[in-house]
């Protein structure tokens, strides 16, 4: 008889974790980076298969809670976006011109 998985298993927080952010059981992958992945045009498949640590489960598992909790992971998304967009405009004023 095969081993069954409780789904639920899956997707775990944990405030001593990433902030307390969603991540798949086992990992340090958050559901917000599975997630930008599938919303880039990325398959589970293909999320699995250039994640090879995951299974194709778990990025299902990801996607699932993404979609189940989709204004928690795109508000965190967006936080994460306006973080990049801020230290990048902080480096490229840093750069030194080069004459």
């Amino acid at each position: 008889m095969p081993t069954l998985t409780d789904i639920g298993t899956l997707i775990t927080r944990d405030p001593n974790l990433r902030n307390g952010i969603p991540i798949i059981a086992g990992t340090a992958t958050s559901v917000q980076r599975i997630a930008a992945l599938y919303k880039q045009g990325n398959s589970a498949e293909e999320i699995a298969v250039d994640l090879d640590h995951l299974t194709l489960a778990q990025v299902y598992a990801a996607l699932t809670y993404y979609q189940a909790n989709k204004a928690e992971i795109e508000a965190d998304l967006a936080v994460e976006q306006a973080e990049y967009e801020h230290l990048a405009a902080l480096h490229s004023q840093k750069t030194p011109e080069i004459i």
